[in-house]
């Protein structure tokens, strides 16, 4: 594990009353709501997905008095770790990430009286909440911003596994460079993996070489490697599901924010109030607040481009 992942994870831990090993949480089914959250199986400290569904459920405990309990899946076994956090007989049990989908529906099944949650894939169980992100619209914002801006109308992305979810990043982000530069070349790698900050680092210096001045990533801890390269390099980046300016602050001009964090804040505030989830789809777009975009920095945006960022966001 790398210094700044170790930091990541340490400020995390230092932040969570009671944090201990990833088998040895303060468990809370007693105290009233809780919440079991299985991050990704890249774990916590990747400043992006798994920390801000934490984030989101350490808001809820204290505003609204809930306890929760995690698991890092670093073995991949998924479904023992979700079954193990079901034994503990939580309230709702949280999974992220298409990963934890087939787990979830497996679970589902054998436990019927259990609610789920499934974050960014869709269930059919009645039991399960899937709750989605319109990707495509915050990464068209980003989109504009690096048709804008690009001094060498040469911009990249860079994904993780060519999964539908990362595409909906990549086609926003293709549409929004293209309403606002028909002549910008769009340069697309997929790393294959989410978990591997060298090889985004190593894609980023591709396109770096290829003239590329702006890279945005939907890579998780892979991206971080891509801003951090972007940084050495001296271009531009845009970060992915959470403001990620302080992972790169001499690179990083915004980020298309994900609310992973509101969507389970919001989960556990029904709980709390005392309705019952009652499964389904939830799609969280722009109007749902359920993607935006972080503060703008290192850049400046003249008074017709920043209307024109204001009014796709207004839409």
């Amino acid at each position: 594990m790398n210094g700044y992942r170790l930091l990541s994870l340490l400020i995390i831990c230092l932040a969570a009353a009671g944090c201990s090993s990833s088998e040895d949480h303060t468990t809370s089914a007693e105290k009233g709501v809780s919440a079991g959250l299985l991050v990704t199986e890249s774990g916590l400290g990747d400043d992006s997905f798994s920390d801000s569904a934490f984030q989101g459920l350490e808001q809820a405990r204290d505003e609204l008095d809930i306890t929760f309990d995690y698991r890092e899946p670093f073995d991949g076994d998924f479904e023992a770790h979700m079954e193990n956090l079901i034994e503990q007989d939580h309230d709702v049990i949280m999974g992220l990430g298409y990963d934890s989908q087939e787990s979830i529906d497996a679970l589902a099944e054998e436990y019927p009286d259990q609610h789920f949650v499934l974050i960014d894939a869709v269930s059919e169980f009645d039991n399960v909440t899937s709750i989605t992100f319109r990707e495509d619209e915050g990464s068209y914002l980003i989109g504009l911003l690096a048709g804008m801006k690009t001094e060498s109308d040469v911009v990249g992305f860079v994904g993780g596994e060519q999964i539908e979810v990362v595409e909906r990043f990549e086609n926003g982000f293709r549409d929004g460079v293209q309403a606002v530069n028909e002549n910008a070349e769009i340069l697309v790698e997929y790393a294959e993996t989410f978990d591997d900050d060298g090889i985004g680092a190593e894609l980023a210096q591709d396109m770096e070489d290829k003239n590329a001045d702006y890279i945005f990533h939907a890579a998780g801890f892979t991206g971080v490697g891509v801003m951090k390269e972007a940084e050495n390099l001296g271009i531009y980046a845009f970060g992915a599901d959470s403001d990620q300016y302080f992972v790169a602050e001499d690179a990083v001009v915004s980020s298309m924010i994900k609310n992973v964090n509101v969507a389970l804040y919001d989960v556990m505030e029904q709980l709390a109030e005392g309705e019952e989830l009652e499964g389904g789809l939830k799609e969280l777009g722009i109007e749902e607040e359920g993607v935006g975009l972080a503060p703008i920095r290192l850049i400046s945006l003249s008074d017709e481009e920043q209307d024109r960022i204001d009014e796709e966001v207004k839409q």
